[in-house]
Parts: C-alpha cells; sequence; structure tokens
C-alpha cells in the first residue's frame, strides 16, 4: 500500500517569553494511501499543532514530514501554499467561510485559484453542484452562508475540501461545533468519502467520531503513545466498546 504521508522524528517548539514549549517531540507515524486516521489525546497534548504541523500550515522545527514523496523541510512558503492548495483538503472545527460569498461560491473557490484546475468558472460551478447534491445540499447552493444550518454548512465544508481532488484531507475536530445528529451526518460523509479512496486524517476528543475511522493515534505530551487499529466489518457498537477499553488503558 503506497505510503501518502510519513513522518520522522517530528518535534514543534515554541519560545513563549524566553521559554521553549515543546510541544512535539521526536513524533513518528506514517499515513498509507486509502487510511482514515483519528489523532486522540488530553487536552493540550499536541493534537491540532501536530495536525498543522504535518498539513505544512505550520513550519516544524526538527524531523522530517515527507507528503507523497516531498520533504516539506525543503520547501518554501509559496510551494507549500500551492500544495496545500492542490494537493490537500481542510476541514476545520469553525467553518471558515467568504461571508460576502455564496454556498456554491465558497465551495468552488479552491478550483478557481487553484492553476492546477484546468476548468472555466462555469465547470467549476457545475462540478461544485455535483459535489453538494452527493452530500445532499444541492438545494443551499445559491443560499448566504447564514441562512444554512451549522450541519449543512459543514458538509459544504467537506464539499469545498474536495473540489481539487486532493491526496489527503486533514480535519481539525470536524465535528465539534455540531449536535449529535449533524455529527452523524457529517461523519456518514466523510466515511463514504473514504471508502470511495480518499485519504483523510482528523483530530478528535468523541470516542465515536473515532470509531468510525481505521486507525486511532494516541497522543500523549507530544508524543505517540500508541495506536489502535479497528476493523469496519465488525458493528460500530463493538467498535466503539472496543476502541473505549483500549482508551482507558491508555489513561484517557
Amino acid at each position: 500500500m503506497k505510503t501518502v504521508l510519513e513522518v520522522k522524528d517530528l518535534c514543534k517548539t515554541y519560545v513563549i517569553n524566553k521559554r521553549q514549549n515543546h510541544v512535539l517531540r521526536n513524533v513518528n507515524f506514517s499515513v498509507n494511501e486509502g487510511e482514515m486516521v483519528a489523532i486522540m489525546g488530553p487536552s493540550g497534548s499536541g493534537k491540532s499543532t501536530l495536525l498543522y504541523t504535518v498539513s505544512g500550515m505550520d513550519r516544524m522545527t526538527s524531523g522530517k514530514v515527507d507528503f507523497c514523496g516531498r520533504n516539506m523541510a525543503d520547501m518554501n512558503e509559496d510551494d507549500l501554499a500551492k500544495m496545500r492548495l492542490d494537493d490537500m483538503g481542510f476541514i476545520f472545527q469553525q467553518m471558515y467561510m467568504m461571508k460576502n460569498l455564496t454556498v456554491l461560491d465558497n465551495v468552488i473557490l479552491p478550483a478557481v485559484k487553484s492553476k492546477k484546475v484546468k476548468e472555466s468558472r462555469t465547470e467549476c460551478a457545475e462540478r461544485g453542484r455535483t459535489l453538494m447534491h452527493k452530500l445532499g445540499i444541492a438545494e443551499i447552493a445559491d443560499n448566504d452562508i447564514n441562512e444554512v444550518s451549522g450541519g449543512q454548512l459543514q458538509r459544504a465544508c467537506i464539499c469545498r475540501s474536495m473540489m481539487n481532488k486532493p491526496r489527503m484531507i486533514f480535519a481539525d475536530e470536524p465535528t465539534g461545533a455540531l449536535n449529535r445528529t449533524s455529527s452523524e451526518e457529517v461523519m456518514t460523509e466523510l466515511t463514504h468519502l473514504n471508502e470511495e479512496g480518499t485519504t483523510i486524517m482528523l483530530v478528535t476528543h468523541d470516542a465515536k467520531v473515532a470509531a468510525k475511522c481505521t486507525r486511532v493515534l494516541f497522543i500523549v505530551d507530544g508524543n505517540i503513545k500508541g495506536e489502535y487499529a479497528l476493523d469496519r466489518s465488525k458493528p460500530l457498537r463493538d467498535r466503539e466498546r472496543s476502541l473505549n477499553n483500549w482508551l482507558m488503558e491508555m489513561g484517557w
């Protein structure tokens, strides 16, 4: 199976008031094509910092992050920005969207801005509507972002993350701001995308969300303390139970 993301001896240190804060300490792991990996851990353990660093949104202090054969440590800011736009998709807990654009215009914005996409704006819009139809939100395409529910807006964010056909999607607490029903709907869509071949890495504090992934990495004090593989052929309730038992063993 092809490796999409390989992380070796990754360290991230912030200097605050002349004091060093070692947020990530010699982190090592890899993500293979088609996996859906959850990052879990206590509050302040470095989950989001890890996601931002391995996706090129934040610079590493030392180590190596290899994404599809390219070492991020050797890339300048322009190259990193181009890679994030063309080859990665992003979903956040706070659904950042342009308030002066419709939902559809927000969805297609990455494709309009990318030089990788050789389509007219009309063709991008058609593809955006197709994605929105697939995720069951076609009817809100021409709405303003303040006219739709949080669950609908997060599904629109999933559509936006898919516009440039990314090699991998990074999601930071994608269900954190949603109620349970909307959370389940969003996770159903992410699971479908993964089953269709999209590689996904997400941060979550919710074991119910993590149980829908294929693997869980548990981080404590900036280091991976363990990992747990999940068998999707087993009932979800069994996966949730076994994952919760493992998390308790890990000190969750």
